[in-house]
């Protein structure tokens, strides 16, 4: 398969996600700024989503810049993604809902930590689909973002049974983490091209 088809499925996927995200978030009743107050949590939330969404689509993109190889493999690998993805809005809605509470926290959590899991399998297919020439392979490394991350995923699911904005501000500093652009893939792709 051509890796054009899989990016443009996975473009169009990701951004239907975006789409119910804000769809989700409803108007409040009243004309003043002040009725804008009870929808605070949701818009955090939302915010929160779309960096994320918007991490994961410049991630996959870079990711799929340096794959050469597409697999059956690959393809459900990135569908594995796409599903815990696609559950974003509704993990997004419950906790925005209801204020930011335990179980609505603990549950966004569990999407995250997914996610990250799926990402990590999807980077694992295409290098064991490209073998020993793989350009993400040597682009990764040790890959301390991708494990670190998941590892806050986890002590933030723990956490959020107990202090809930404890676990949200874990989760909003991996995606700190995140938002620094990471390089390691386009080096590592000029340094291909220029061997």
């Amino acid at each position: 398969m051509n890796k054009g088809r899989l990016e443009a499925f996975s473009d169009g996927v990701i951004a239907v996600i975006i789409t119910i995200m804000v769809l989700e978030m409803k108007a409040p009743h009243g004309e003043s700024f002040d009725a804008l107050l009870s929808i605070v949590p949701v818009f955090l939330c939302y915010v929160l989503s779309f960096v994320y969404v918007g991490i994961y689509w410049n991630n996959h993109h870079h990711m799929l810049q340096a794959t050469r190889t597409i697999t059956g493999a690959v393809l459900w690998a990135n569908l594995h993604l796409l599903f815990w993805l696609s559950l974003f809005p509704f993990a997004t809605a419950w906790m925005g809902e209801n204020h930011f509470v335990a179980n609505p926290t603990v549950a966004y959590g569990v999407v995250l930590f997914m996610a990250a899991i799926a990402y990590f399998l999807l980077q694992h297919a295409i290098i064991a689909a490209e073998g020993s020439a793989s350009v993400l392979k040597e682009a990764l490394g040790r890959d301390w973002k991708g494990k670190s991350s998941m590892l806050l995923y986890g002590v933030g699911i723990w956490a959020a049974f107990r202090w809930p904005w404890l676990a949200q501000g874990i989760y909003v500093l991996v995606a700190l983490v995140w938002l620094v652009p990471d390089r390691r893939i386009e080096r590592a792709i000029s340094t291909k091209n220029q061997r």
